[in-house]
């Protein structure tokens, strides 16, 4: 990889980690201050709703604007905006209205630094290193959100102001690395004023009419909803049994451990296998092995059939991000981008909330079940799919002529 990718992964790898621990601390500094859960978990709430309404103007207006520039900003005001929170706990003035626009602010830039990066790393490696980088990033991300995770929880412990001075101090590593990223110059499209609107919908309607990508659309929704309603359904089953919460705390960090091992593999995996069996396979593994679930009461047990299951999903990751990188015209990649970013935020917000509902209705071990037997049907459209059993190899796919 080159020196502009280098310096880029490095720094978003330490904000993540900054960006984890604040996150793992910023609804225990709510609870805190304000006594009550609901509060904490609206503020909480905040951070992903301004993601996803910011999200499809966002990728419009990264497609508008110097990619480079958009990342620069997203640092600088995320940084800015945790020094404000830092200042007022260190002088005791930390409000819940200061906190929510905190988030919000927090959401906002994560809905432009996506887009604007994806597309950025598209300009900046080669065609032939692409997987590779998207891979990359992957791991990135697995390895910041564990290296975050779990100092976060420290950083609290040592002072309220800690874990997010320590954020401050990443975005502005990544900020000054930013700085010696150089991006190819990319000619601005030229736009009619007022029209952002349109450009969203030119961006929908861009994913609605290429056939992979709608259908790798269809995956995320379906896999994001069901995975993240299991997710939930699991940890409450798990405290149902009376398994420890130091052992539901290491089954959770085995899903970050297998997503970190699963992303280190992928770039070879995603050489030695065809795309549709990279894509098949995560429905295939999951099908199998969510409804082991029922079957086990240890919580270290459970951490190993999660790191099982985030083991390949790298690789599909892999093989669809770079083939949707290579389809689409690059005036629209920040909107391609920020359209699955929406789609899997949205499914992802709805399992969770879908999974409480299985639980309540139908008990621990029924909810399991039925989450698998949704699984397993979508893993048989998939199988069958003949737009997916077509999925394109990475190295014959084509940007298409705007």
């Amino acid at each position: 990889m080159n020196r502009s990718y280098r310096l880029l992964w490095a720094g978003q790898a330490l904000s993540t980690a900054g960006f984890s621990g604040s996150m793992i601390a910023f609804p225990l500094l709510v609870l805190a201050i304000t006594g009550s859960p609901a509060v904490s978990g609206f503020v909480l709430g905040v951070d992903a709703a301004a993601q996803l309404v910011a999200g499809l103007p966002a990728g419009a207006l990264v497609d508008r604007w110097n990619r480079k520039i958009v990342m620069l900003c997203c640092e600088a005001a995320q940084g800015i905006v945790v020094a404000s929170l830092v200042v007022a706990l260190l002088l005791d003035h930390a409000t819940v209205p200061h906190m929510i626009f905190v988030a919000a602010t927090m959401g906002v830039c994560r809905a432009l630094f996506l887009p604007a990066e994806n597309a950025a790393v598209a300009q900046i490696v080669s065609q032939e290193q692409l997987s590779t980088a998207v891979a990359m990033n992957s791991a990135r991300g697995a390895l910041g959100q564990l290296t975050g995770t779990a100092a976060g929880g420290f950083l609290y412990a040592v002072g309220r102001a800690v874990p997010f001075a320590v954020e401050v101090l990443t975005h502005l590593i990544s900020f000054v690395l930013l700085l010696f990223v150089r991006v190819p110059y990319r000619r601005p499209e030229k736009l009619e004023k007022g029209h952002l609107s349109k450009e969203m919908v030119e961006g929908l309607r861009f994913v609605w009419r290429q056939p992979h990508v709608r259908a790798t659309v269809a995956c995320a929704i379906s896999l994001n909803f069901f995975f993240s309603a299991y997710y939930v359904i699991l940890v409450v089953l798990a405290k149902e049994r009376n398994v420890p919460s130091g052992e539901i705390g290491i089954m959770a960090a085995m899903l970050g451990v297998g997503g970190l091992l699963g992303a280190l593999l992928a770039p070879t995996l995603q050489r030695a296998i065809s795309p549709f069996l990279s894509i098949a396979g995560v429905f295939w593994v999951l099908t199998l092995l969510t409804p082991l679930a029922v079957f086990v009461d240890n919580g270290y047990v459970l951490g190993i059939l999660f790191a099982g299951m985030a083991l390949l999903p790298p690789t599909a990751n892999t093989t669809i991000a770079t083939s949707q990188l290579l389809l689409t015209p690059e005036r629209l990649h920040g909107r391609m981008t920020s359209v699955m970013a929406v789609i899997s935020g949205v499914s992802a917000a709805t399992g969770p909330a879908f999974g409480g509902v299985l639980v309540q209705q139908f008990g621990g071990v029924n909810a399991i079940l039925l989450c698998a037997a949704g699984i397993a049907v979508v893993t048989v459209v998939v199988t069958v799919s003949p737009t997916m059993r077509a999925f394109p190899v990475i190295d014959r796919v084509k940007e298409p002529t705007p």
